[in-house]
């Protein structure tokens, strides 16, 4: 990602992204990245789940989209995101995450973090949102929002739309909130989206690395070793990179730390999302209007939101 930056060599920098997707994973994730981001002096932006966990429907996957039961084979995840969370929503009821997790999410936004809605329902935007009405969209994120509110006495600022998935509709209830920024996309710059037709206020900050489930234990990095190195060097101006509490938070913390001190070493610069918006929005006419589209990324079964140029 480029950005409006002065003349001269691009600095490297890094926006971490937290994804927070499942209720183990934030009542165990949330509180080990933390520690790991305060203890090196790093703010990140958190994205918070609100409502059911219902992770255990998300099993239809297999079933119905191409590479999911290979993808969940290769990157082990059911030792990521463990046994419970596979059943939640089927044998075992879904916990509604805001509600039970309020003072761990608070929290994060006491320690000074930025911090953004991610969903309500994490399976049903997931899996479903095509199929939704704009009418259903606006009531599961009005709920998203609303849920936040309780917790931080502030509406939210940003949202991130689970599994990179938005549409016309749900860009369209989006700009109703007078959000900042939105992260609903991969790859490239910053943009104004556009779809069906029609041209979206709110600007877009796209995830511009892999992640780690998309290449843990993958074939071109098959050791820790060469996944670390692949991240070092994959910093080269300003990226946005998407992390897991129930992967890099739990399963996988010692790694991350491990790639956390590599990128310190590295002179690695760490900003917010939000910073990154700011800088953008300062030079509006800079900001490019590009369509989104539907396509697959290496690593990741079904589909994801890109952009493409109009």
């Amino acid at each position: 990602m480029t950005g409006p930056a002065p003349a001269g060599p691009a600095p490297r920098r890094i926006a971490l992204k937290v994804d927070c997707d499942t209720f183990l994973g934030t009542r165990a994730g949330l509180p080990n990245l933390l520690r790991a981001l305060s203890s090196r002096g790093i703010r990140a932006t958190f994205f918070f789940t609100l409502g059911p966990d219902r992770s255990g429907r998300a099993i239809a996957r297999v079933f119905t989209r191409k590479g999911f039961l290979r993808k969940m084979l290769r990157s082990r995840a059911l030792s990521l995101y463990g046994p419970r969370t596979a059943l939640y929503g089927t044998l075992l009821p879904a916990p509604l995450i805001g509600s039970r997790l309020s003072d761990s999410i608070a929290a994060v936004g006491e320690a000074g973090h930025e911090v953004g809605v991610h969903a309500w329902d994490h399976v049903r935007w997931h899996d479903k949102l095509d199929r939704l009405t704009e009418a259903q969209i606006a009531a599961d994120y009005g709920r998203a929002h609303d849920a936040f509110a309780r917790i931080f006495r502030r509406r939210a600022r940003a949202s991130a739309a689970p599994g990179w998935h938005a549409t016309a509709g749900s860009l369209a209830v989006q700009d109703r909130f007078d959000l900042l920024y939105a992260s609903d996309t991969r790859g490239g710059t910053p943009f104004l989206p556009e779809a069906a037709g029609a041209r979206f206020h709110t600007i877009q900050l796209p995830t511009t690395l892999p992640t780690w489930d998309e290449t843990y234990n993958s074939p071109g990095m098959p050791d820790d070793a060469s996944l670390i190195a692949y991240y070092r060097r994959a910093i080269t101006a300003t990226e946005i990179h998407s992390i897991h509490t129930e992967v890099e938070g739990t399963a996988l913390l010692s790694l991350f730390e491990r790639q956390l001190d590599a990128w310190i070493e590295d002179g690695i610069a760490f900003v917010t999302l939000e910073e990154i918006a700011k800088e953008w929005l300062a030079t509006p006419d800079r900001v490019p209007v590009r369509r989104i589209v539907r396509g697959e990324l290496p690593g990741r079964a079904g589909l994801i939101t890109s952009s493409v140029p109009v």
